[in-house]
């Protein structure tokens, strides 16, 4: 198992994190906080020596503001910055061919290595080319990634996109996180529930989550 990053929400998994060799979709409204698991994911395998490499159609320095909101200081220790601007390579969102070999390159050269692959950029690609198109190339691009010990984290817009692109993408990985607002009378309520995880049994509840200074907290909803 690979940990999210995220202690309590491990314990939710049962398993101590995420499937090896899987791939994981959080899915939720803008600002709700999806963003904030690919950061701990990756702060997780930095810690643990494992080879992260972060793509965002944002600039490194975008990313790092926001990681500082969260309490991350991503300047310690670094991924491999796939970005639009300040990264080690160039991230374009018209060319997925080239994010798919240049994704495959970097995975092979450190096919030694536990890798953690965060994609910020689905909503995006799906905005800017046709759904099939997409959903071909991350069908390819998972198959070959599931060849090296690698964990996939990935993160879509809710309410930006038809239900059954939601639907389709959904079938695509082998686990979904939903969060959530829920408005009970004058509150709004963020919730987390797994829709799905390889090797868990459906887990229809849903729970509460907060962030602070030292991270995200996962409880059961009262």
């Amino acid at each position: 198992m690979v940990s999210s990053g995220v202690a309590s929400l491990d314990g939710l998994l049962g398993s101590d994190g995420y499937p090896d060799r899987s791939t994981v979709l959080v899915i939720g409204p803008p600002g709700i906080g999806k963003e904030a698991l690919g950061y701990w994911f990756t702060e997780s395998g930095l810690t643990q020596g494992d080879f992260c490499l972060y793509v965002s159609r944002l600039s490194v320095r975008e990313v790092l503001q926001d990681e500082r909101g969260f309490g991350i200081d991503g300047q310690q220790r670094v991924p491999l910055w796939f970005t639009s601007e300040g990264g080690q390579l160039k991230y374009d969102v018209n060319d997925l061919a080239g994010l798919s070999y240049k994704i495959k390159d970097v995975l092979k050269q450190n096919a030694g290595r536990r890798s953690r692959v965060v994609l910020d950029v689905l909503s995006s690609l799906l905005m800017l080319n046709p759904p099939e198109t997409v959903y071909k190339f991350l069908t390819q691009l998972f198959g070959e990634i599931k060849q090296y010990n690698a964990v996939v984290l990935a993160t879509l817009e809710e309410g930006m996109h038809q239900p059954q692109v939601l639907a389709a993408m959904q079938q695509l990985f082998d686990g979904v996180v939903e969060m959530r607002l829920y408005e009970e009378g004058l509150k709004v309520l963020p919730l987390l529930r797994v829709r799905k995880m390889r090797g868990m049994p459906p887990q229809p509840g849903y729970y509460n989550f907060s962030f602070g200074r030292m991270g995200m907290e996962v409880s059961p909803r009262v």
